[in-house]
């Protein structure tokens, strides 16, 4: 059997042969349960009149129900051959199709509590819709790969670990952090065995309780293009506690540009991706895929920004500091403007049906999807919060931390898709409830394991005809033998000891999925 992706080395420059054929809103997918559509939700944040929209396109037009992708973006499933305008009309009229040319490349996650906790450096919800505008306002940007990702982290470090092309870390005094680089397999990232580096933070910028911990942050050192991370990786000075890498030192680097310039800045940062892959002549998707020869580079970056009236300084990164599971727990979140609260809940499976996706469009005035495939609804008091928490966890959804689907996710599976050996989300609802374990666990139908975890540990089920081979998967390298062929009768025992396994090992046990 195949590694599992996180394990396979990148040494090699992937070289594409053709665009890649990532689903869209206009750009249906055939399945073998009917058409699928994914719509873009920048940052997950969608208003309630829009989520009632999309409820009804998925009542009349597909299968009833609405998933949660690991971007925070949301998919129909069961579409008929026809519907594609009566579709796009319905989407344009909730203001989910802005610019038609771009509505692929709007992969934009945010910290979703952010404004919500008190907690992070900045309210970044604003900078997501700036970002977005700007992004759909320029047509170079429209050659973008429908998988290339721009993160946009308030400062407590929660959507780093998701392996973006463009990051953004809020900083405190009204500043931002900005560098290009997925890291999957780069030196020093948790995609090849070790942590990312963290953002140092700033002269008189303490930062937030938990602001530490980020994850794949660095592009490979190389030569010309614009980069926002580069140089050597952080090796064993990378330890907890460690202070940040000197100005000189060779370590990763960063940008630092104006809170004001940030949506500007990170569309110039996916220009300068755009221009690196053309001088490289490989079709790079992603920045990750890039040869080291033309990762780009924080200087160029900065010289780039500075030509678009954008000041911009070349800082270092640190070491990792280290912190807990980023994702927002089920629950009741307080702290919020007013005294307000949030709730948050997770989908099991990342799988809602409307009847549901409309109790929580019903609460407040929108709702935000999460790249952990929950959702965040703002705006509630705390009485009102905590009666609508019962209720939503009558009605099937995961209102509490120790929920048994915390940190599992599957693919499609059967009957939806023709690749898969097995139906394995009935499989996994099976022995969820006995399988349960720090670390996270995916379940995929065939060895293409769509939408496994990265940046973290995880248990890998990869359906085998009469049962599942069973991995650990830590620190980016297959870590043990595979179970091979474990009965559908077995699995709930060898999973659950594989989730109790060497769960120390993990850089963030509960790490983001993608």
């Amino acid at each position: 059997m195949p590694q599992p992706p996180s394990a396979v080395s990148r040494d090699e420059p992937v070289i594409r042969d053709r665009g890649d054929a990532c689903p869209g809103a206009l750009r249906l997918h055939a399945a073998d349960d009917g058409f699928l559509a994914r719509i873009r939700i920048p940052g997950g944040i969608l208003g309630a009149d829009a989520a009632r929209l999309l409820a009804d396109a998925a009542d009349r037009l597909g299968d009833g129900h609405i998933d949660l992708t690991s971007r925070g973006n949301a998919q129909l499933r069961g579409l008929g051959a026809s519907c594609g305008g009566e579709l796009a009309a319905v989407l344009d009229r909730a203001g989910l199709l802005p610019a038609p040319g771009h509505e692929r490349v709007r992969n934009v996650v945010a910290s979703p509590l952010t404004g919500l906790d008190g907690r992070g450096r900045a309210d970044v919800a604003p900078w997501v819709a700036r970002l977005d505008r700007q992004l759909c306002a320029e047509p170079a940007a429209a050659a973008l790969s429908g998988r290339f990702l721009f993160a946009v982290d308030d400062g407590r470090g929660d959507v780093l670990s998701l392996s973006a092309d463009v990051n953004v870390l809020a900083q405190g005094g009204g500043r931002a952090l900005l560098w290009l680089g997925a890291g999957d397999g780069a030196p020093g990232t948790a995609g090849a065995g070790g942590a990312g580096p963290a953002v140092a933070a700033t002269a008189g910028d303490a930062g937030p309780p938990d602001a530490a911990d980020v994850i794949g942050a660095v592009a490979g050192a190389g030569s010309a293009a614009c980069a926002a991370v580069e140089g050597a990786a952080v090796d064993g000075a990378g330890a907890a506690g460690a202070g940040p890498a000197s100005a000189d030192s060779g370590g990763p680097r960063a940008v630092l540009v104006a809170a004001d310039d940030v949506p500007r800045a990170a569309v110039v940062a996916a220009l300068c991706f755009l221009d690196a892959a053309r001088t490289a002549g490989t079709r790079a998707w992603r920045v990750a895929e890039l040869p080291p020869e033309h990762s780009p580079r924080a200087a160029d970056l900065a010289a780039r920004l500075a030509a678009a009236g954008i000041p911009a300084e070349v800082v270092p990164l640190a070491a990792p500091q280290g912190s807990g599971g980023p994702e927002p727990l089920p629950g009741v979140v307080r702290g919020g403007p007013g005294g307000s609260a949030a709730l948050s809940v997770l989908a099991p499976l990342g799988r809602l049906d409307t009847a549901q996706w409309r109790l929580l469009a019903g609460l407040s005035g929108g709702m935000r999807l999460t790249p952990w495939r929950g959702v965040v609804v703002p705006g509630l008091a705390v009485g009102a919060a905590e009666s609508a928490l019962s209720v939503l966890a009558r009605a099937g959804l995961a209102t509490a931390p120790d929920s048994p689907w915390r940190a599992v996710t599957a693919c499609t599976g059967r009957p939806g898709c023709a690749k898969a050996l097995a139906d394995v989300r009935a499989d996994a609802r099976a022995v969820a409830a006995r399988a349960t374990g720090p670390l996270p666990v995916h379940w995929s139908g065939c060895e293409r394991r769509c939408g496994h975890p990265r940046g973290t540990a995880w248990v890998d089920l990869v359906a085998a005809g009469d049962g599942y081979a069973v991995t650990r998967v830590a620190a980016g390298t297959a870590d043990g033998p595979a179970h091979r062929t474990v009965k559908t009768s077995e699995l709930a025992a060898v999973l659950a000891a594989a989730r109790r396994t060497d769960a120390r090992r993990t850089t963030s046990h509960d790490a983001a999925k993608k």
